[in-house]
């Protein structure tokens, strides 16, 4: 089974919203046959490489809120990490363009280190005191290196514009043409989809579900013919 989540490294629910879904994958009886992929979605897409600011301001000025109850709202997000045993700066994060690090993501998944990379991207942005938006690239390429990747190999995907920029807009459209207009969101098998960070209850429910009502292979009776199997190979008769 495939399961697909389109997320955001700014997303603080998309942080959360993994650590849940982990809880009930690993408590999954078939969690060995489950592949999971991360997909690209930006919650803001329009912002400029080099225009950072707090998060704090950010909430403010966008949502038309005080300051205060932004930071109401942060504590509110702390608690909930808290839950999930995540670790949550409150105060003194940025925020900033998250389109590069998408496409490192891309390259990482071709290098069977995404889940890796996104862990420690998350961890990055809401966990630690390091900007991950005002350092430059070398600062993510020292969080690819910790993920497993190759610095030099890093390096060149971000230097070239275009590398993985392809991937990043098309799963953008996807999420589009699948009706999301927020993440997390998680698709299970094509067929069903989960929006938010649920609780661990509700992805363990989506889990048993969408396994249980896979469709199972139709045979064509065909009548008898020549196949190999553990015995062997059949040996024509005629």
């Amino acid at each position: 089974m495939k399961v697909e989540i389109w997320s955001d490294i700014a997303c603080p629910w998309c942080y959360v919203g993994k650590a849940r879904f982990e809880k009930a994958l690993e408590a999954f009886p078939h969690r060995d046959q489950v592949e999971v992929v991360h997909r690209s979605f930006e919650l803001d897409p329009g912002r400029a490489k080099g225009d950072v600011q707090t998060v704090v301001s950010m909430l403010s000025k966008k949502y038309g809120m005080s300051e205060a109850q932004a930071e109401a709202g942060e504590d509110n997000l702390g608690a909930q990490a808290a839950a999930e045993g995540l670790a949550y700066r409150t105060r003194g994060r940025d925020h900033g363009n998250t389109f590069d690090m998408h496409r490192l993501l891309h390259f990482a998944k071709e290098q069977g280190r995404q889940d890796e990379l996104i862990q420690i991207l998350y961890k990055a942005n809401f966990a630690e005191e390091r900007s991950l938006f005002t350092e430059g690239d070398e600062r993510l390429v020292e969080l690819a290196v910790e993920a497993g990747l190759d610095a030099d190999d890093a390096r060149k995907v971000l230097a070239d514009p275009t590398a993985y920029a392809d991937a990043v807009r098309a799963d953008e459209r996807e999420a589009a043409q699948l009706g999301a207009n927020g993440v997390p969101f998680f698709v299970l098998d094509r067929k069903y989809g989960v929006s938010g960070a649920q609780p661990a209850e509700v992805f363990a429910q989506a889990l048993t579900q969408a396994w249980g009502e896979r469709s199972p292979l139709q045979l064509i009776d065909q009548g008898d013919a020549d196949a190999c199997g553990p015995d062997g190979c059949a040996v024509p008769q005629h």
